[in-house]
């Protein structure tokens, strides 16, 4: 799965910016850059983004303009508003039209990319799930809820049914271990959430990981279950 990102953002700097952040997490790929507010308006509808990182504020009036015409035209696009903003009025607009997520400037690219994983991990589970059962539905409205009786604790940015999908793949592999690439291709989660999960494990001690050397190229860095 691959999700299309426009950016919306009239400082050509900082839209740079947005886009180098963007390229460096799978799974994700820039469909365009918006400079303007009208320009915005046009690709949004012929390029029909997954996501787009939207600014507030613009010249030419307010990013929350965008944000409506997409809710109007029942577009199914997310958006995570990316603005200097802090008062509480544009948060609770922005909340009341369904955004995806609000980051404040200046941006810092842990956060950034806890964001983009976060949807990504969204998105997978929209693509994944035939009925939901009520655990499902608190999961996607309510990520950073406390855990529920009966599950295992884990930190933040650790879903116990991502971590579950992870751990499973794992029996079958003890002699030639796998890397996060092959963790990602086996579960569908993103190359960087596989890694990001596997770490975790390391640290919890149920894998054990080892720097590969092969004839050609980088050494790689493969995970075995202890």
């Amino acid at each position: 799965m691959e999700i299309k990102v426009l950016i919306v953002e009239d400082d050509p700097k900082i839209a740079e910016i947005h886009r180098h952040f963007t390229c460096k997490i799978d799974g994700f790929s820039v469909c365009g850059i918006a400079g303007t507010l009208e320009d915005a308006e046009k690709m949004s509808e012929l390029l029909c983004p997954d996501l787009i990182l939207l600014d507030l504020y613009f010249p030419e009036g307010l990013g929350m303009e965008i944000l409506w015409k997409l809710r109007a035209r029942r577009q199914q696009t997310d958006v995570i508003l990316i603005t200097a903003a802090r008062e509480n009025e544009p948060l609770q607009e922005a909340m009341r039209g369904g955004i995806f997520d609000y980051i404040i400037k200046p941006v810092m690219f842990a956060r950034f990319t806890e964001a983009l994983e976060r949807f990504y991990h969204h998105r997978q589970q929209f693509s994944q799930s035939t009925a939901l059962e009520q655990q499902d539905v608190d999961r996607l409205l309510h990520p950073y809820q406390e855990k529920q009786p009966g599950e295992p604790a884990t930190p933040k940015g650790i879903d116990p049914l991502t971590l579950k999908k992870i751990e499973a793949v794992f029996p079958n592999n003890r002699e030639e271990g796998l890397s996060a690439e092959e963790v990602s291709e086996k579960t569908g989660v993103s190359r960087t959430t596989a890694r990001r999960y596997l770490e975790y494990l390391t640290t919890t001690g149920q894998l054990n990981a080892e720097l590969i050397y092969g004839a050609v190229g980088r050494p790689e860095r493969r995970y075995f279950p202890i």
